[in-house]
């Protein structure tokens, strides 16, 4: 059995730790994840479930969940036929609406997701609040070769030309045109 320690750790690091061993399975394995909220066990046991692991879960305590996992062997890899030219828009500094706090931290937490893909975006594209994001204390996905492109007239907007951290610093025009030729467009 593999032991997978979840606990306290926030959205999407439990999902990403399952995968994560789920991937390196050679054979047949069960999989214990332990979490310490009912969301964390929704979304390890919907991505179990669609990668073909039978799940079950468990409330063991206040804030302690085990949810187990059997597989049959790693997940089979998606058949990406496609050119793969995906391309993240990311226009906010925050992600949905509603607590500007909550949409900070999960502007966050969808980067770093983004960083755990199996197969990495080609690009993205930051613009408008997204353009602070490029200027802050990121962790460059450039160095996993994505490119990073912030829009220049953003930058200009919130005085932070000088302070661009990350990639490069583009136009309307390449901003149009790298959208266009995309074959496939995730924007938080």
């Amino acid at each position: 059995m593999i032991t997978v320690n979840a606990m306290g750790d926030n959205c999407p690091i439990p999902v990403i730790k399952t995968k994560k061993a789920m991937d390196a399975l050679t054979g047949p394995e069960t999989i214990e994840v332990l979490v310490d909220n009912e969301i964390a066990v929704q979304n390890v046991t919907k991505m179990a479930t669609s990668a073909g692991g039978k799940v079950t879960s468990e409330q063991k305590a206040e804030k302690e969940y085990v949810v187990t996992i059997e597989m049959e062997g790693a997940p089979a890899a998606e058949d990406d036929a496609q050119d793969d030219n995906t391309v993240v828009v990311i226009s906010s500094d925050r992600m949905g609406t509603g607590n500007d706090e909550l949409g900070k931290v999960l502007i966050k937490g969808f980067i770093f997701a983004v960083t755990q893909l199996d197969k990495l975006p080609k690009t993205m594209l930051f613009y408008n609040g997204g353009a602070t994001l490029t200027t802050e204390g990121s962790d460059s996905l450039e160095a996993q070769g994505v490119e990073i492109m912030t829009c220049g007239t953003c930058l200009d907007y919130y005085g932070l030309k000088d302070k661009l951290a990350v990639g490069s610093v583009t136009n309307m025009y390449s901003i149009v045109e790298t959208q266009a030729k995309a074959t496939k467009i995730i924007k938080p």
